[in-house]
């Protein structure tokens, strides 16, 4: 035997007996103890640092964890900092079809619609005017690479960087980055570290938007009152999934806002291990690492 097709999963490799007969002892489990539909859960899983290390590969044993965690009833869906471009590949890695994607740090909501194959479309987007805060970030950090996200999707930067994906993006001089409105704004200064960011936010202020510092001198601003959790309840409305029937995993500071969205409602917040002090405060629990699998560990257990 070499493979086994699992429904709406894909395709997982069996290469010996006994993973084949684990496999039937697995579905037989999943199907002996199916979750009512009282106790389903929406889970919702940041990508980097949650889903991905740091060098793209996956997280130990999340592909089929994920499996695991739809055949037992529950909604697996991604809610990221990043761009509906980057987040469509990851769902496909996932083996994944959620109704909906949360992106952009909650600025995008992508909607699944049906057809001779599943495609997504945007159907709600948060847009805020970037001039003044590029204005300002720019006198303070000159030398900084400026990046924009417009409504529709594209994007335009003003000098390349090897952690962004460019592909359909313009780069653009620095002033054409606020001739519209904007769904986020990226700031990388890599001759800052971690803490002059922190340090220069707390300085200047930034308080006509919302703002997450990540692990490098990254920042990423999004529309007032915009975050994870505010695209999330929009989503757990449309679904109409109890409040408290919420699991989010995360491990940056722009997972903070989820997690306290989650347990304000009676839900669950899982840090990941290696996360900031901060992050893993926030949380209700703290997993595994993203490199030993702290995602896995979770879901195996749900």
């Amino acid at each position: 035997m070499t493979e086994a097709r699992l429904p709406e999963t894909g395709e997982i490799e069996v290469t010996t007996p006994e993973q084949a007969a684990y496999l039937v002892e697995e579905l037989a489990a999943d199907a002996e103890h199916p979750t009512p539909v009282s106790q389903r859960l929406l889970i919702v899983l940041d990508i980097d640092g949650t889903v991905l290390r740091e060098d793209e590969s996956l997280s130990p044993g999340i592909v089929d964890a994920v499996a695991h965690a739809h055949r037992a009833g529950h909604e697996v869906m991604l809610a990221t900092g990043r761009n509906w471009e980057s987040t469509r590949g990851i769902q496909r890695v996932l083996q994944i079809r959620p109704e909906y994607a949360v992106c952009s740090n909650g600025a995008v909501v992508m909607k699944r619609v049906e057809g001779s194959e599943a495609h997504y479309e945007r159907c709600h987007v948060e847009t805020f005017d970037p001039s003044a805060v590029l204005a300002e970030l720019r006198a303070h950090l000159p030398d900084a690479r400026y990046l924009v996200e417009l409504p529709d999707g594209r994007r335009e930067y003003t000098e390349y960087l090897d952690d962004w994906n460019l592909v359909h993006a313009k780069r653009v001089p620095f002033e054409d980055l606020a001739r519209e409105p904007v769904t986020r704004v990226v700031v990388v200064a890599p001759e800052h570290d971690e803490q002059d960011f922190l340090e220069l936010v707390a300085r200047i202020g930034l308080n006509q938007v919302s703002y997450a510092v990540g692990w490098t001198a990254w920042l990423d601003i999004a529309p007032k009152g915009v975050d994870k959790s505010s695209a999330l309840e929009l989503v757990r409305g449309w679904l109409d999934v109890d409040p408290a029937h919420v699991l989010v995993m995360g491990d940056g500071r722009n997972d903070v806002g989820m997690f306290a969205w989650a347990r304000e409602h009676g839900g669950r917040a899982v840090a990941m291990g290696q996360g900031p002090l901060e992050v893993r405060d926030a949380a209700g629990e703290v997993t595994g690492t993203v490199g030993d699998g702290g995602v896995a560990d979770v879901l195996r257990r749900l």
